[in-house]
C-alpha cells in the first residue's frame, strides 16, 4: 500500500439536472382545478341571487323613502309584480289583478297572508283604506322575495 490518499483518484459527483418548473406536478393542477370551479361556482351563485339582492334594496328604500302608507302600498306592489315577473318569465302573472294576483302570490310563498292575511291591505291601501296594515307588508313582502329566486 502506498501512502497517497485512495479517495484522492476518485471523480466528483454528478449533480442531477435541475427540476423543470413545467409541467408542474398533479397536485398543481388539482389545485389550479379546484381555484378554477370555486371561482366560476362564486360567480354563478353571486348571478343568481343579484335580482334578489336588489329587490331586497329597493324594499328598504321603499321602507325609508316613502312616507305615506298609500305610496308605499302601491310602490310595493310594483315592486313584487315586476320580481314576479323576473321569477317567471313567460307566464301571465303580468296580467294577474286583484284576488288572482294574491293568489298567485300565496302559491308561491306567501302561504296564506296575502289573501287571509296582511297581505290584503295590498287591494284597498293604495286607494287609502287600511293604514295600520302597512307596517305589516314590509316583512311580508321580504319574505316572498326571499322565497322566490329568478328562472333563468
Amino acid at each position: 500500500m502506498s501512502g497517497s490518499d485512495p479517495l484522492a483518484g476518485l471523480k466528483p459527483l454528478h449533480a442531477p439536472p435541475p427540476i423543470s418548473w413545467w409541467p408542474p406536478a398533479l397536485g398543481w393542477w388539482l389545485l389550479a382545478a379546484l381555484v378554477l370551479i370555486l371561482a366560476l361556482l362564486t360567480l354563478w351563485l353571486r348571478n343568481r341571487t343579484t335580482l334578489q339582492r336588489a329587490a331586497l334594496i329597493e324594499l328598504e328604500s321603499l321602507a325609508t323613502r316613502l312616507e305615506s302608507p298609500e305610496q308605499r302600498a302601491a310602490a310595493l306592489n310594483r315592486l313584487l309584480k315586476r320580481y314576479a315577473l323576473a321569477c317567471a318569465p313567460g307566464t301571465d302573472v303580468g296580467s294577474l289583478t286583484g284576488e288572482a294576483w294574491l293568489a298567485y302570490l300565496d302559491r308561491h310563498g306567501g302561504g296564506e297572508q296575502f289573501s287571509r292575511g296582511p297581505g290584503r291591505a295590498l287591494l284597498s291601501l293604495p286607494y287609502g283604506g287600511g293604514a295600520p296594515a302597512a307596517d305589516d307588508l314590509l316583512p311580508l313582502a321580504r319574505r316572498w322575495i326571499k322565497a322566490n329566486r329568478p328562472r333563468r
